[in-house]
């Protein structure tokens, strides 16, 4: 019974995850800190032949429920994202905001808070803005999906994969820098295997480059990495706030901040629990 009710919550978190894959300015490593899944995950796929049958019994409903977010789910998230986009931000930010303090003291856990590492978090929250301003200012001429190259697709999944990996980096921003996001989203609509083969072959093998560049600094300059994980997090707020009014819509919107903030709190509760 425990056994299922484990997969079935971390179904769900990988459909969430997979859905962030496609959505402008959400990170899917921002959406596995949140629900406090980031270090076991980057463990579980880097040793998975060390103990297969758990390794497995965890990785297994994540990839599969973001295979389903992606095809299914991210279609609903864009359309709150389109339909009502004041409330389904401030949902995400009430998350993202709650997560801080948990982070923070997972930082610390070893050394204790030192000023110094703030200018860690600095330089990364920096570089997100950078990333966001150049989302928002690019003018890109997208190419089709008949002239889109093998390698070139590879090369891109590749890249990809840094913002799957990486929490606060938005694979949109990636996407978007390349000049394929058109026809990433076209591709997943329609199912367009010839586009979407030579992005999965770049996204796996980019992964396991990124996954052990990140366990490496994660085992040898543990703090430090948090920091820059907290600031790219942080800076991945910046490019959900939404314009506000105190109207109906805007008392629904702080209501929902308000929740998700307390449930992202409580998070690594239900976690030990």
């Amino acid at each position: 019974m425990v056994y299922f009710m484990n997969y079935i919550l971390n179904f769900c978190i990988g459909i969430l995850i997979g859905a962030g894959a496609i959505l402008p300015g959400i990170s899917s490593g921002v959406l596995c800190v949140i629900f406090g899944i980031y270090e076991k995950l980057v463990n579980s796929v880097l040793n998975f032949f060390k103990d297969t049958k758990n390794n497995f019994k965890f990785l297994f409903p994540i990839a599969s429920g973001s295979f389903v977010g992606i095809i299914a789910l991210g279609n609903v998230l864009k359309f709150l994202f389109t339909t009502f986009p004041t409330p389904t931000k401030f949902a995400f930010i009430g998350l993202i905001v709650g997560e801080v303090p948990i982070l923070c003291k997972k930082a610390n856990k070893d050394v204790g808070f030192r000023l110094t590492y703030m200018l860690y978090l600095i330089a990364t929250f920096a570089i997100a803005v950078l990333l966001i301003f150049i989302e928002n200012n690019c003018n890109i001429n997208f190419p089709s999906i008949e002239n889109s190259n093998f390698f070139y697709l590879v090369l891109c999944g590749f890249l990809m994969s840094i913002g799957i990996v990486v929490p606060g980096v938005s694979s949109s921003v990636i996407l978007i820098l390349l000049g394929i996001y058109n026809i990433y989203l076209d591709s997943i609509s329609t199912l367009y295997l010839p586009v979407l083969f030579p992005l999965g072959i770049g996204v796996i093998i980019g992964g396991l480059v990124f996954l052990n560049l990140i366990k490496y600094l994660l085992d040898y300059y543990y703090t430090k990495t948090f920091y820059c994980i907290i600031g790219f997090i942080i800076g991945s707020v910046l490019v959900l706030i939404p314009s506000f009014n105190l109207n109906f819509e805007g008392i629904i919107s702080i209501g929902l901040f308000i929740i998700c903030f307390c449930l992202a709190l409580n998070f690594e509760k239900l976690e030990e629990k």
